[in-house]
């Protein structure tokens, strides 16, 4: 069973800590939201979990099936199955959507057997496999040769590493902001989306935001709340009910 395990995390930025001690178990299957204020350290985890050199941890573990990561670089944790999708998405002028999607799979996938015990798909399977996640998505067959994120909206943006996610089916899916610059009903898309990586591969996911509106569509087991650096507060989804209808202020009191 997959499992990543986040035991005692402190992480400096710049000489700052910004997480101050933070202790999480994400198994397979499961759906976990970390929600905050601005500045409480929730995309600062994301980045130190995937090995961003900025992001240095003073403390603690984190252990991907029992193997701790924190040595590993960027592309060794991906072919461990850990995955990110970036709050800001970069754009890159000059490589292609298919290319690059491609690519990334065949690096985190090599000749190896999927966990279905099929072939690698070849690129004229893979060629048709893209266009059919696009068309769940809502995107036109088009984006596949255009330049990674050059001209999309936040929304096609947030939808692309959707599409990365459903592609790769990673063992741990850390989602930053998925509903930042999406409109209603790229949102429900987005959401759709994580559901069903979360269900069909049973990923488990760690999705992270400071508003409860794509709550709306994806059912977690469990949300935490983080202020400061810590996570002062867990519960289920009726914790975000709470945050939505009062705000932060009573969990900073508490």
């Amino acid at each position: 069973m997959a499992e990543l395990t986040i035991k005692d995390l402190h992480v400096e930025v710049e000489g700052k800590e910004i997480v101050k001690g933070i202790d999480l178990i994400i198994k397979e299957g499961e759906v976990h939201v970390l929600m905050g204020p601005n500045g409480s350290g929730k995309t600062t985890i994301s980045y130190a979990l995937m090995g961003h050199p900025k992001y240095k941890v003073t403390k603690g573990e984190v252990l991907l099936d029992g193997q701790n990561i924190l040595n590993l670089s960027p592309d060794k944790r991906a072919k461990l199955g850990l995955f990110l999708g970036f709050q800001y998405p970069v754009e890159i002028s000059g490589v292609s959507l298919l290319n690059f999607l491609r690519t990334t799979y065949m690096t985190i996938n090599g000749n190896k057997k999927t966990d279905v015990g099929e072939e690698v798909l070849s690129l004229l399977e893979f060629r048709e496999f893209l266009k059919q996640k696009l068309r769940e998505l809502q995107m036109d067959e088009s984006f596949a040769n255009r330049y990674l994120n050059e001209g999309f909206s936040g929304g096609e943006k947030k939808r692309t590493e959707v599409l990365q996610m459903s592609i790769l089916k990673p063992k741990i899916a850390v989602i930053d902001e998925a509903d930042s610059g999406a409109d209603v009903d790229a949102l429900k898309l987005i959401a759709k989306g994580i559901s069903d990586i979360n269900k069909s591969n049973n990923t488990g996911i760690l999705l992270i935001t400071h508003y409860n509106r794509i709550l709306h569509h994806i059912s977690p087991h469990y949300v935490h709340v983080m202020v400061d650096g810590k996570i002062v507060k867990s519960g289920d989804k009726k914790l975000a009910d709470e945050i939505e209808s009062k705000g932060y202020g009573n969990i900073r009191a508490g």
